[in-house]
């Protein structure tokens, strides 16, 4: 009997780590409902409502001074050394890395390029809306205030609405916002909370914003979040666009790489007869060469009995006429007178 062994916790991380092999059909979209369309609009009137209470010098104001001379950072010093650890949670540069580099390897993996779009989209709603309002009511921060009991607005600072707390709702709320399933949503949307609230609570105690800052830039990030389904169909149009110029791209490609391949002509195959035997030819081999020997002078050769009797060189006695060559006939001798 076969028994299938049974995945161990190491085994089911790998097994997430592999890519699927087509985008999961579970993967919905969030729709603005009207449970949203009422979250949007609570949250947006708790937003006029903390800049109302700033702008009037309401009680807001006077408990931000009472905060801020109270001086968390010399009440409880044994803290700052996490404090200043744990507000980097909330800077744009190392947290926007981190949850691109997650939402990245979650679009290679579900082949879509939504998560990595919906990120751009949300940091650039929050660039332009969260940047106005810091410039355009020139809040100055504890550290530079001038007047006691003043709501320091106009005065050319830029820290209200807190920065730091509006980064962190946006970039670890947009994990909740992209989470596959419903209970996965409701955790990560209870973590973000409580990690965008404390990291707004540690630029209180370091000094750095009063705490109408960070209420304000609470609710600025949280309404950023909540509009993000109004931007969903711009985000797949996007998405569209983009893949279908690397479609493109690609054919492209293709076609340059299919003109410069060379094509070669086909030869001509001739068959073969297995049964029929085949007489080996054989090559005709040449006669070997003789060489004259060294000594003897080059041209024609003669053949010994075919030269003429010579005398040898130096000898006094001149040479026979009279003798011819073997094989040839003697010529007549003339006859003489007598």
């Amino acid at each position: 009997m076969r028994t299938e062994r049974n995945l161990t916790r190491l085994d089911r991380v790998f097994a997430r780590l592999d890519r699927e092999p087509e985008r999961p059909a579970h993967l919905d979209v969030p729709e603005m409902s009207r449970h949203r369309v009422a979250l949007f609009a609570g949250t947006l009137a708790f937003y006029i409502a903390i800049v109302w209470a700033v702008l009037i010098t309401s009680w807001l104001v006077r408990l931000d001074w009472q905060v801020m001379f109270f001086r968390p950072y010399q009440q409880w010093p044994e803290l700052h050394a996490f404090v200043d650890y744990y507000v980097v949670l909330g800077q744009r540069g190392p947290t926007a890395v981190m949850v691109a580099a997650w939402l990245g390897w979650r679009s290679w993996r579900q082949h879509t390029l939504r998560p990595l779009l919906a990120l751009g989209v949300s940091l650039l709603l929050l660039n332009v809306t969260v940047g106005a309002a810091k410039y355009g009511m020139g809040r100055l921060g504890p550290h530079y205030a001038t007047t006691i009991g003043a709501n320091e607005m106009w005065l050319g600072g830029d820290i209200f609405p807190s920065g730091h707390t509006a980064n962190a709702v946006v970039t670890w709320g947009i994990l909740a916002y992209l989470a596959s399933t419903p209970r996965a949503r409701r955790w990560l949307s209870a973590l973000s909370a409580v990690t965008s609230l404390g990291v707004g609570l540690s630029t209180v105690y370091i000094g750095t914003h009063w705490l109408s800052d960070v209420l304000l830039g609470w609710a600025a990030g949280l309404l950023i979040l909540l509009a993000l389904p109004w931007f969903e169909p711009l985000i797949t149009r996007t998405e569209a666009r983009i893949l279908g110029l690397r479609d493109g791209w690609f054919a492209r490609r293709r076609r340059t790489a299919a003109t410069k391949r060379p094509v070669s002509t086909p030869g001509v195959l001739t068959p073969h007869a297995p049964d029929r035997e085949e007489t080996p030819v054989r090559e005709p081999v040449a006669a070997p060469r003789s060489r004259a020997p060294a000594y003897l002078a080059p041209g024609p050769h003669t053949a010994r009995s075919d030269r003429t009797p010579a005398p040898p060189a130096g000898s006094r006695r001149p040479g026979h006429a009279d003798r011819h060559p073997r094989g040839a006939a003697p010529a007549a001798r003339p006859l003489s007178g007598g």
